[in-house]
Order: structure tokens, then sequence, then C-alpha cells
């Protein structure tokens, strides 16, 4: 394996030794093999889009009215609060690990989610003045669910009883040996997802595919439970939510290619269509306290459109003041603000608006390691036909033509899921490369993406059909192969979980056309990722990428595995790879790595010793970046 370019020599080589010296202090949570050490100049190059920081809405304390955040300011994003727009941020979770809150319905209570090393084992702790009180087995997964209108108790799920199904439990968190089992999973994929408003009954969700989520109704002081419904229909149902008259409101695919908002009878499980909100699915949605009014959020080509339904009249209004963007996250404080996270290109924070005027306020100004959001790119979409006359679409970010001029290099990166959508979000530190190397970025989303409807959600599913989505890249790379500003000469590929994959299928098909990949947590066996990952989701995989135990279905997915023609690639490759990752084990970057090294080539390889499905942490993740910069570097060549 033979990088193009003589750069290492210029940033790594020996002709100074006091730049041999200067190099990156690697953090001892990582674990680097068959690369070198890392310039400091690169990280120094690259030092502020890698201090950018970010903040989310995490909602609302009813108490104050102040708004709950997260943001980062050590290595981690913790939960911190915000008592007014553009207020001081301060800080109320102090933890090593990453942490998600839920606070009660009555601002009392906050209960904190967390793993270890990005296991993904979350325990769930009770928080009081920055102290965690465990309120889990402390081994087992757990997942928090819903809360009673009343703040008494909340919904959660576990795997306490065999480490595999998610039983749901009910806890009132002022005294955790209350917590007790009122549903038993007879397979994975259950789920708490809303409570009556008086808090009777709990609708229980049962995700078996993109394809197919059921709902069914626990009566609490009985324990019966029944299917809303006919759960031997193949539709996708979801976001379940009551309003104050007792109306079950979800989303629904139920008749249509896309997702539709309405209610469903709880006795019959008919679904009455609300609103007409076109070719588009409608993404999430959340009622008021008070019952008065709903957001809708859909999700057209990748942006976020926002409408407030009056409960009361059915009339609907589109929300016109948002920026273009993705929103996320949002709900109601008590008064009818609407919090929510906005995310693009131009940076990620808190704001709320006022659902009577429409006026948006921004209650977060995150640092941007003083790099001028403003410049970074906004996306171009490219949109083709696929071998098979499919269209694929794909949001593309050029670099300025007058200080880049000429046919420029480009990374392809693939987003993850499969049933994941590439969306108009922050680029974050991707645009270093782009306004800082002057290479372009491209982001498919590939059959099988979310966000298309349906039929095409379904055309990757099965171990016959995966490759056609391989197929697509490969209809994109002759796309650009034709655009004038494009140097088909140097294109790399990238991608992390399923995007791994393909990041990893991608090199091989199209040796001629990809000058180097770097794949995270990548699959790279189907048979031994669907025998080593964790239990909880076996079944869940094998509904999107084929059973392992039939045999046919089985030599398929040894044929299309990368393992079976890892050793046809010459280009350069860098493997990342977390040792906690519950979803792709290590082992799945282990065994490719060995067989690329015993077939005499030459591989980077990266492991995150406490992380999980991704680096979270930002001292491993500012060396994971700065390795990524130079190795694209080397692959791209000297004239970036």
């Amino acid at each position: 394996m033979i990088f193009r370019s003589a750069l290492a020599t210029l940033l790594i080589g020996t002709a100074s030794p006091a730049l041999a010296q200067d190099v990156m202090d690697k953090p001892s949570t990582l674990t680097a093999s068959g690369m070198p050490d890392i310039p400091a100049e690169i990280y120094d190059d690259a030092r502020g889009y890698l201090e950018g920081r970010s903040a989310g809405f995490r909602g609302w304390d009813p108490k104050d009215g102040s708004m709950l955040i997260s943001t980062r300011f050590g290595n981690v994003s913790q939960i911190h609060r915000v008592t007014m727009p553009l207020g001081m941020r301060q800080q109320i979770t102090f933890e090593s690990e990453p942490v998600g809150a839920s606070l009660s319905p009555d601002g009392e209570t906050m209960i904190v989610s967390k793993d270890a090393g990005g296991s993904e084992f979350n325990q769930l702790y009770l928080y009081d003045n920055a102290r965690l009180t465990l309120l889990t087995d402390g081994e087992s997964r757990n997942g928090m669910g819903p809360w009673m209108e009343d703040s008494s108790a909340f919904a959660f799920g576990s795997t306490k009883r065999n480490g595999r199904e998610s039983d749901i439990y009910l806890m009132n968190p002022a005294n955790p040996s209350s917590a007790r089992m009122i549903f038993e999973a007879p397979t994975v994929g259950y789920y708490a997802a809303a409570f009556s408003p008086d808090g009777s009954k709990l609708v229980i969700g049962h995700y078996t595919s993109v394809q197919k989520n059921d709902y069914y109704l626990l009566d609490l002081a009985s324990g019966e439970v029944a299917p809303i419904g006919d759960p031997s229909r193949v539709i996708s149902q979801m976001g379940a939510g009551f309003d104050n008259d007792g109306n079950l409101w979800v989303t629904s695919d139920e008749g249509s290619d896309f997702k539709r908002l309405g209610m469903l009878d709880l006795a019959t499980g008919a679904f009455t269509t609300v609103g007409d909100f076109g070719d588009w699915d409608v993404s999430g949605f959340v009622i008021s306290d008070d019952g008065s009014m709903m957001a809708i959020e859909t999700s057209e080509a990748g942006l976020s459109k926002l409408y407030l339904r009056d409960m009361a009249s059915g009339t609907i209004r589109p929300v016109t003041t948002l920026p273009p963007g993705v929103v996320g996250g949002f709900d109601f404080s008590p008064d009818n603000t609407l919090g929510m996270t906005l995310t693009s290109n131009k940076g990620t924070d808190a704001y709320a608006l006022d659902t009577d005027t429409l006026e948006l306020t921004r209650w977060t100004k995150s640092e941007s390691g003083g790099i001028d959001l403003d410049r970074n790119a906004d996306p171009e979409i490219v949109s083709i036909e696929s071998f098979d006359g499919e269209r694929v679409t794909g949001l593309l970010y050029r670099p300025d033509p007058s200080k880049f001029p000429g046919p420029r290099p480009l990374i392809i990166d693939i987003h993850g899921g499969p049933e994941g959508q590439t969306a108009a979000t922050s680029r974050g530190t991707d645009n270093y490369y782009v306004n800082e190397l002057g290479y372009a970025r491209f982001y498919p989303n590939v059959r099988g993406s979310t966000g298309f409807g349906k039929r095409f959600v379904s055309l990757d599913n099965g171990p016959f059909l995966r490759e056609n989505s391989v197929k697509d890249i490969g209809a994109f790379l002759d796309h650009f192969a034709s655009d004038a500003a494009i140097d088909s000469d140097r294109i790399g590929v990238t991608g992390g979980s399923y995007g791994g994959y393909m990041c990893y299928a991608t090199a091989i098909h199209y040796p001629d056309k990809v000058n180097g990949a770097v794949c995270n947590v990548a699959i790279s066996s189907f048979v031994t990722f669907l025998e080593n990952t964790q239990d909880y989701r076996r079944d869940l995989r094998r509904a999107e990428y084929g059973d392992e135990r039939d045999p046919e279905q089985r030599a398929k997915l040894v044929e299309i595995s990368p393992m079976t023609r890892i050793t046809e690639i010459s280009d350069p490759l860098f493997v990342i790879q977390g040792a906690n990752d519950p979803r792709v084990p290590k082992s799945e970057a282990d065994q490719l790595v060995a067989k690329v090294r015993e077939a005499g080539q030459d591989v980077w390889y990266l492991v995150g010793e406490n992380e999980g499905h991704g680096f979270a942490k930002k001292d491993n993740r500012d060396y994971q970046i700065a390795a990524e910069i130079l190795f694209w570097s080397q692959v791209m060549g000297e004239n970036n």
C-alpha cells in the first residue's frame, strides 16, 4: 500500500530533528498501530475548528422558566442551565462521560442517564445538587421512558432480567425500591412510549424495523396488554403522544409512502390523517402542556419545516421565521414558548419561538473557536439517476473557487444506519477541509436512507439487494467524473458504522476511482457482525441485513462482506474503532486489519480504549481528526 505523495516526508521526515520531535501528544486512552506520529502543526492549524462548540436544547424548567441545554466545556458534553436569552451557561452535571437528562413535569426531579466508556449500557441516576444516586442495577442496559403527568413515577426499560429483552419498569424516583416490572418483553424491541393523561394506561411500542413499529396499550391496574390495531400489518407508527382529551396522536405510513400525522383509535387501531404536508415525512410533533397547541416538523430534502396547529380549530400555520437548517428536540414551556435546537452549517444552538408572533430568539451563542462560521459553505443538492434509473441525492459542499481555483479533491462521506439520512446540519470540523484545504465534501443519501418514503428505504433490504446501495456510490463517482470543479483523480471515501461498510465496499468495487478510505466503527463481515453484536440488537439487525442462520442468506452475506475481498484494496486505508463498541464490536476491525497486514499491505489502525460507537471524548477526537487530516494530505498530494 503506497501513499501517492511526498507530503509525509515533508511533515514527518528526518530532515529536521526539531520537527521530528514536534509531534502531537497521543492520549493514553488511544492505541495506534501502523501509523506515524501526528505533526503538531496539523493540530495547530486546525485548532479553531477543533475548539468550536455547540449547544442543544434539552427542556424547560417549569419552576423558573430556565432552559436546560447540553454543551461541552471540558472533555464531554454535560447539562447546563440558562436563565435568559444569551445568558450565562451554568453547568449542573460534572461527569467524565456524556450524560442525558430527563426533568419531571413539575420540575422537581431530574434523572440522569450515562454509560461507561461508550458501552451504551446506560444507568439511571437521581440528580441532587450535583450528586448522582444510582437507581438501576449498575450492570444492565437501561433506557429512560416517559413520566406520568403528576410526576409521581416514570417508566424505563431494562435488560436486567436476562441481558437481552428490555422489560418495562415503573419507579417512583423518591423511593428506588418501588421499581417494579409492569411488562415482560417477549422479544427485543419493546419500549415505553406514553402515559395516558390520567396515568392509568401506558402505550408500549414494539420496533421491529424501520418499516414496522406497532403499539400496544397496557392497563396498569389489571396488567392487561392489548394491541392497538392489527400487529401483523407492516406499517411504521412513531412518536406516540396523548392530547388532553385522551386522543392518541402518532405519525404513520399506513396507506402512504410517507409518514403522516394523525390520531390512532385506541379500540380499533384505525388511523385518521390530520393535515396535509405533501410528499414529505412528518418527522416529529409535540403537544403543549395545556393542550392548546401542537408543533409539527417535516423533513423536506434534508431541511426542516415547522408548523403550529391550533388544537381547537385545527388551523395549521407554517413557521416562516426559521433559517434554513434542521430542527431538533423541540418542546413547549408552560407559557407555550417553543424551545428547540437549530443546526445548520453556520452552527448549532438553542433557540425559542414565540408561538404568537413567530419571533425567534437565540438563547445560546456557542464559541466558534475563532472561526467565522459565515464562511462555511451552504450545501448544494446533487440529484442523479443511479444504475437502474432510481433517483438518488446528496449534499455537496464546495470550496471557494476564488481561493481554490481549478479541479479540487473530493471526500465522499457516507452516513450510517443504514436507516439514516444526511441532512443540512452542521458539518463541524469537516469545514476545515473545505475552507482551509480546498477539498469538496459530499454526503450522499443512497437507497435505504430515510426521509424519501418507505419504498426507497426498503430498496437495500437483505443481502441480495445490499450492494445496490454501493452501486449508487458508483453512479455518483461517474457523475463527479464529469464535474469540471472536481479532480476525479483525487477522490477519497469515508463513513462510520454502516457507512463504514460502505467505505470498505466502495474502495473494493471502485479501486480505479477512489484513492483512499477512512473507515470508522465499520462492519467488515456481516456474518461475524450479526453473531457478535449485542443480543438486544441482533434480531433488529437481521431484519435489515439478512439472517446469517439461513444457509442461502449466509452465503450471500459472506460474498458481499468486505472481509472476502479486502486484500484487493491497494489504496491507503485507515481504520478507526472504539474498544467498547456494543453495536459493531472491535473484533470487526481487528480481523480486517489482521487480514490486510497478512497480505503485506499497510493500514493505519487507531483504537479508542475508552470509546464506543465513535469517539465522544474531545482529546481522543482531536487526535483522530488530526490523524485523518494527515492521512488525506498524503493521499491527495502536496498541491492541495
